[in-house]
């Protein structure tokens, strides 16, 4: 029986009170709770992260149209050299000769050097040539409408840059473009 008692005793002596394991189990359950919190705000954290990383498709959109509106006020703003042509007088197409067209034209040239003006007044009698094969074939019906001529300026800008090598023109104006009836007797 004093055995039994040691052994009660030395039992009783290493195990705590029962008041002494609510604090430590109080302490673990709540250093659990912090790494939990923890471990979610981190999550929350690197998801807004991400999220700020990444662009919205609003952002590049704007961005986008931002760059584009500076490009076309900067390259309106520019205005390249312009060349004038001699007058020229055709019969239009279809009229055997009762309606002609007097046209003044002028070439603004996209170019900085100045190589594409020697090169257009190196070729102007092709030039020339072109325009008065381009004009003749229109009839008046044709050409007489804004949305004729705008067809015609872009068809006489595309048919020369065809040919150009040093430079491209960038615009074609009409500064004369009247039209007579001649009537035959």
């Amino acid at each position: 029986m004093a055995e039994e008692k040691a052994v009660v005793q030395e039992v009783a002596s290493s195990s705590p009170a029962p008041s002494g394991q609510k604090p430590v189990l109080f302490i673990i359950l709540a250093i659990v709770n912090m790494a939990v919190v923890a471990g979610v705000g981190f999550m929350v954290w690197q998801g807004k992260k991400k999220e700020a990383a990444e662009p919205k498709i609003e952002h590049v959109i704007k961005g986008e149209a931002e760059t584009q509106a500076s490009e076309a006020k900067t390259e309106k703003e520019f205005v390249g050299r312009v060349v004038p042509l001699e007058t020229f007088i055709v019969n239009l197409a279809g009229t055997k000769g009762r309606k002609v067209a007097k046209v003044n034209i002028e070439l603004e040239l996209k170019d900085l050097n100045g190589n594409v003006a020697d090169e257009i007044d190196k070729r102007k009698a092709q030039v020339r040539d072109i325009i008065i094969i381009l004009l003749s074939a229109k009839s008046y019906e044709e050409v007489s409408t804004r949305e004729g001529k705008d067809n015609l300026r872009a068809e006489i800008k595309d048919t020369i840059n065809s040919f150009l090598t040093k430079g491209k023109i960038s615009s074609v104006y009409f500064t004369e473009f009247i039209y007579n009836q001649t009537r035959l007797k």
